[in-house]
C-alpha cells in the first residue's frame, strides 16, 4: 500500500474530530501507486453518517479551508461526501471539495473501481468491505458513461481545448478511457502518456510534465491534437 502524504493523514484527523465522518478513503494516483508529488491531484472519498446539511457543510468548509492555506497549501487536495445509505446510487450528487470550493458532483464509476480495486482507508473500513465489486463489464460501462458525459460534452467545444491542462488531461484520459473499454482493467495516467493518440514529440513533453519538469507545447497543435482524439474516442465509445 502507498503511504500516505502527511496532509492526508492530518485530513483524517480533523475528519474525524468532526463526529460524523465514518471512514476516508483514497482513490486516485495515489490508490494506484502513480502518486507524483506537486502534479498528482490528491483524491478521496469520505462516508458521512447521513446527509451533509448546511451546518455539516459549513464545518467541512473550514476544515479545507484551513488544510488548503496550511499543509495541503497547492496539493489540490479534493474529497467526495458520500452519505453512507446511499453508497449503492450510482447516480446520487455528492458534496464535494475541489478547487477551493464546494459542488456537487456524483461518485462516478471509475472512481468507484479505483477504490474497490486499488482503493484504502486512511480510517474507518476499507472501500471494498463498503462498496459493491465492479467486474470487467461494469468497468467498462463506466468509461463508458465517461466518456459520452462529461468528455462528449467537452468535445462540442473545441475551445475548452485551448486551456494545456485540459489538453493533457484529455489525451491521458483518452487514453485510459480506450484501454478500460477494451480490457476492463485500470490504466494509471503515466501508464496512459505511453499510449496516447499523439506524435512522439508531444508524449515526450507529456512524460516530461508529468514528471513534474516544467515543459511546455505549442498550444493550438496541442489543442488540436486533443480534440481531434476526444472527438474520435468518443464516437467510438458511443459504438461500443
Amino acid at each position: 500500500m502507498t503511504t500516505s502524504p502527511a496532509v492526508v493523514t492530518e485530513f483524517g484527523v480533523r475528519l474525524r474530530e468532526l463526529g460524523w465522518v465514518s471512514a476516508l478513503h483514497v482513490a486516485g494516483s495515489l490508490a494506484t501507486g502513480d502518486y507524483r508529488p506537486g502534479v498528482s491531484d490528491l483524491d478521496l472519498v469520505a462516508l458521512a453518517q447521513g446527509p451533509v446539511g448546511e451546518q455539516r457543510t459549513a464545518e467541512l468548509t473550514a476544515v479545507h479551508r484551513s488544510i488548503d492555506a496550511g499543509p495541503g497549501r497547492g496539493l489540490d487536495l479534493g474529497c467526495v461526501y458520500v452519505d453512507a445509505a446511499r453508497i449503492g446510487d450510482a447516480g446520487a450528487e455528492h458534496p464535494t471539495w475541489t478547487h477551493g470550493r464546494l459542488v456537487q458532483r456524483i461518485l462516478s464509476g471509475i472512481t468507484r473501481a479505483e477504490l474497490v480495486r486499488h482503493g484504502y482507508a486512511v480510517f474507518g473500513p476499507e472501500p471494498r468491505e463498503v462498496l459493491p465489486p465492479m467486474d470487467d463489464a461494469a468497468v467498462r460501462e463506466a468509461a463508458r458513461a465517461e466518456l459520452t458525459g462529461y468528455w462528449a460534452w467537452a468535445a462540442r467545444r473545441p475551445w475548452l481545448w485551448w486551456d494545456p491542462v485540459l489538453a493533457d488531461l484529455g489525451l491521458t484520459s483518452m487514453a485510459r478511457g480506450r484501454h478500460a473499454l477494451r480490457t476492463g482493467a485500470l490504466l494509471t495516467k503515466t501508464e496512459a502518456v505511453e499510449q496516447a493518440y499523439a506524435p512522439a514529440w508531444l508524449r515526450a513533453q507529456l512524460r516530461a510534465r508529468r514528471q513534474g519538469h516544467e515543459v511546455a507545447s505549442p498550444r493550438l497543435r496541442t489543442a488540436l491534437i486533443a480534440w481531434r482524439d476526444a472527438r474520435r474516442t468518443v464516437r467510438r465509445a458511443r459504438r461500443a
